[in-house]
């Protein structure tokens, strides 16, 4: 379900004359306000242990609850991109980025709550100290090491990971 269908009044006067105003946007007749539904922020990681395996979660919650995924989440209020993915990989496997560079990134409708969110998701290489051994909490059921070999996009469940692993293997 799209923004559209689900604001159907005014946020700053309540007015339900609040409607298409463009391809972008919806705007109150009655008090004026546009509202634009700029994509939110997220993050994830690609991190890689000294066997140059890569770490990946498994999903927990839906949208795509028990497939594969990339470490990471969305960026909170107030957060840089950096400062996001070094939280949410904490989160998610208790490791501590002690390096992150970014690489590029992917725009995503994330479905919560049957609304589509529009998202930017950046993408980083992240690393963490050698040796170190991830512990699934937060919204990840397991994190594990996969060996290159072993990755198929196809066993990530949200479309920009499964993108993000073609654009960044296929470089």
């Amino acid at each position: 379900m799209n923004f559209n269908d689900v604001f159907q009044f005014c946020p700053k006067c309540g007015s339900k004359h609040f409607g298409q105003n463009n391809e972008k946007s919806r705007k109150c007749d009655n008090c004026g306000f546009v509202y634009y539904l700029n994509p939110s922020s997220a993050t994830a990681a690609f991190i890689f242990n000294e066997k140059g395996e890569l770490l990946v979660n498994r999903r927990s919650k839906e949208p795509a609850k028990g497939t594969l995924d990339l470490p990471g989440g969305f960026v909170d209020y107030n957060e840089t991109g950096e400062e996001g993915i070094a939280r949410e990989v904490k989160e998610e496997t208790g490791l501590d980025i002690i390096g992150s560079r970014y690489l590029f990134s992917v725009p995503n409708k994330y479905t919560y709550s049957g609304l589509d969110i529009p998202t930017l998701d950046m993408f980083y290489e992240c690393t963490v100290a050698e040796g170190a051994q991830p512990v699934a909490a937060d919204d990840a059921a397991e994190c594990f090491w996969l060996p290159k070999s072993e990755v198929h996009p196809e066993q990530f469940g949200l479309r920009s990971i499964r993108h993000a692993l073609n654009l960044y293997f296929n470089k």
